[in-house]
């Protein structure tokens, strides 16, 4: 029997199987598709066509695009990633983060009001996404809208010698939820599941991927998986993909609520800034959600 990722419903959300489909998905996945999430096929047509030019810009133009933490900013293939390149902008929600993106990328009018249209619609999906995940979890009052969204656009130059290797190593995200919109006709994306096979994730139009980082971990106190993933070659062809990462809250360290503490279920990971969390894995090279070893206090009940 082949494996798939669970589908959640976003007009369906409200209902309470929904809900709980979301919360199974979170813990024995980490990851799930997104369909009927409101945000018009058109607009991510027109996403990709601005992220096509982009990279099909000089190599001394996209080098503008600085980095403001680790990642965010321009990055080039690698002895490590030889068929990646990636641009990104640290706050999506940010006018001005948004406008210096623009600007240094010599990015039109059009352009950049794409650019505008798609990071609010992301970034309201982002915030209502992580509500339902904690109102799954009964913390009904959980606020991620000042939670800082980091946008990433990659692109996979695939060559006939690039086939049945990797694109990106196996690695989860730092943050808390990664939102995909990934190549429509292009597969190579790949999850491990619960048993630590690895597991297709073949393109579906229109619809979104949602993947739980670190963060999430960490904030559900243990009980949702931080997924590891990564891009495999399968063409000859090029790749590209979109993902706005939802990071972690501004005010203060990374913890799990005290909803989600008590005496039958300890805190695990010691409270920690997450600038301080992102140094640790980089400088420990733990790529794969390791370092969070580092800050646990507890074991799992």
């Amino acid at each position: 029997m082949v494996k798939s990722i669970p589908v959640i419903d976003m007009e369906k959300i409200s209902d309470e199987e929904e809900c709980k489909k979301m919360r199974e998905a979170c813990e024995e996945w980490g990851c799930f598709r997104i369909i009927n999430h409101s945000i018009p096929e058109t607009l991510m047509e027109e996403m990709k066509r601005v992220i096509i030019a982009m990279f099909d810009l000089p190599i001394e133009i996209k080098k503008r695009n600085k980095e403001v933490i680790a990642g965010s900013g321009y990055m080039a293939p690698s002895k490590v990633n030889p068929f990646y390149e990636a641009l990104g902008l640290y706050d999506l929600a940010s006018p001005q983060a948004l406008f210096d993106f623009c600007y240094h990328l010599n990015a039109d009018p059009h352009q950049r009001q794409v650019m505008e249209t798609y990071g609010k619609a992301i970034h309201d999906l982002a915030v209502t996404i992580g509500q339902k995940m904690a109102q799954s979890l009964g913390i009904v009052c959980a606020d991620f809208e000042d939670w800082p969204c980091q946008f990433r656009i990659n692109k996979y130059n695939f060559t006939p010698e690039a086939v049945g290797s990797l694109g990106v190593q196996l690695h989860t995200d730092s943050g808390f939820l990664t939102i995909l919109q990934d190549d429509n006709n292009v597969g190579g994306l790949e999850v491990m599941d619960s048993s630590g096979s690895i597991v297709s994730i073949p393109p579906l139009p229109g619809s979104l991927l949602a993947n739980l980082g670190d963060i999430a971990h960490v904030w559900s106190n243990g009980r949702f998986c931080n997924v590891k993933h990564r891009v495999q070659c399968k063409e000859a062809t090029t790749r590209l993909s979109i993902a706005t990462f939802m990071l972690a809250s501004r005010k203060g360290n990374v913890e799990a609520p005290a909803e989600l503490v008590n005496h039958d279920r300890r805190r695990l990971y010691q409270p920690f800034i997450y600038e301080d969390y992102r140094k640790l894995r980089v400088s420990n090279s733990m790529h794969t959600g390791e370092a969070l070893e580092l800050l646990r206090i507890a074991s799992k009940p």
